[in-house]
C-alpha cells in the first residue's frame, strides 16, 4: 500500500493513504494527469497513450480524495464512452461511482435545462426534437411558405437543416455562412432566412427543442445568467472533457461557464486530429484553452 500526499493550494498537506496503488499502475504521464486535482490541466493524449485509463483512474482518485461523486462532471461524445469510464471507475473505487454525473453534452444540457429552464422561459415539459422530427417540421414550413413549388429547385429538408445546425454550431450568422461556406446557395439566401426564423418560432411556440437548442440554451443560461451559473459551478466542482478537440465553440463557452465559481477543469484531447468537423468542431479549442484558462498545467501522454 503506498501513501500519497494531497497538497492543497491553501498550503496544508495531509496524509492520505489510498487503496489504488497510482504511480506503480500509471506511467509516470499518466500518473500526473490523474492525480492533478486543482485547477485547469489539458491533456494532450494521441491515439494508443491511455486516455481512458487515465481519466478513468482521475475520476478513482478524485474520490478516494473525498470528493463527492456527484460534484464531479466527465463530458463525453457518446453515452458508451461515459459509461464505460464510469464502470472501470467502479470497479477500482466501488459503487459510489455511479453517482459521478456523466454522458453527452446534450443529455447533460437536458438535465440541466429541466431542472433550471425557467430561467430562459422554458418549461420542464419541453419536447426534444429528433432529427427525423426535425427535418420534418421544416419541410412543413417549407410547405406552408411555397418554396416547395419554386421554379428553381430549392433546397430540401434534410440540407436545409443541415446549413441551419451549421450556422448554430459555428457561432455564425445565416448569411455570413452561406456566403463562405455554401455560395450555391447564395440565390435562395433571403428565403432560407425566413424559414430558419419561421422554423424558430414554430418551436418556441410548441415548447420544441432540436438538438442544437439545448447547446444554445445551456450556454445562454450559463453566460446570461451569473445566479444559475454559479449554482451549476458549485454543483460540479470538478469538470472533466473527453474528446476535447471536437468540441465546437458553444460546448467550449459551455465548459467556461461550468468553471465560474472554480478552474477545475481537465480536458483531454488530440490536438493533430478531429473526427466532428462536420457538427461545427473547433480544432482551436484545444489550441486556445490555455488561454481561456491562462494558469493551465499541460500534460502530454506519450
Amino acid at each position: 500500500m503506498e501513501t500519497y500526499t494531497l497538497r492543497r493550494r491553501d498550503g496544508a498537506a495531509p496524509a492520505q493513504r489510498f487503496r489504488i496503488d497510482y504511480a506503480g499502475e500509471l506511467n509516470e504521464a499518466q500518473y500526473a494527469a490523474a492525480t492533478a486535482l486543482d485547477g485547469p490541466v489539458l491533456v494532450i493524449a494521441g491515439a494508443g497513450s491511455g486516455k481512458t485509463r487515465t481519466l478513468t483512474y482521475r475520476v478513482a482518485r478524485l474520490v478516494e480524495s473525498g470528493v463527492p461523486p456527484g460534484q464531479i462532471l466527465l463530458l463525453t461524445f457518446t453515452r458508451k464512452a461515459a459509461e464505460e469510464m464510469l464502470a472501470r471507475a467502479s470497479m477500482l473505487v466501488g459503487g459510489s461511482c455511479e453517482r459521478v454525473a456523466g454522458g453527452t453534452f446534450h443529455a447533460f444540457a437536458n438535465t440541466v435545462l429541466r431542472r433550471l429552464g425557467r430561467t430562459l422561459g422554458l418549461a420542464p415539459s419541453f419536447t426534444i426534437l429528433d432529427r427525423s422530427d426535425a427535418e420534418d417540421v421544416v419541410n412543413l414550413l417549407r410547405a406552408r411558405a411555397g418554396l416547395d413549388r419554386k421554379e428553381r429547385r430549392f433546397p430540401r429538408k434534410n440540407a436545409l437543416l443541415d446549413v441551419f445546425s451549421m450556422a448554430v454550431n459555428r457561432s455564425r450568422s445565416l448569411p455570413d455562412l452561406v456566403e463562405e461556406d455554401y455560395g450555391h446557395l447564395a440565390e435562395h439566401l433571403d428565403d432560407l432566412v425566413r424559414l430558419n426564423d419561421a422554423y424558430t418560432a414554430y418551436k418556441r411556440g410548441q415548447g420544441l427543442v432540436d438538438y442544437d437548442d439545448l447547446l444554445v440554451l445551456l450556454r445562454d443560461l450559463l453566460v446570461g445568467h451569473p445566479a444559475a451559473a454559479a449554482q451549476l459551478s458549485r454543483t460540479y466542482r470538478f469538470v472533466m472533457v473527453d474528446e476535447y478537440q471536437d468540441t465546437n465553440k458553444l460546448q467550449a463557452e459551455i465548459v467556461r461557464g461550468l468553471a465560474t465559481d472554480h478552474r477545475n477543469v481537465m480536458a483531454v484531447g488530440d490536438d493533430s486530429q478531429s473526427i466532428y468537423s462536420f457538427r461545427g468542431a473547433n480544432f482551436r479549442n484545444i489550441m486556445d484553452f490555455t488561454q481561456l484558462f491562462p494558469e493551465t498545467r499541460v500534460i502530454t501522454l506519450e
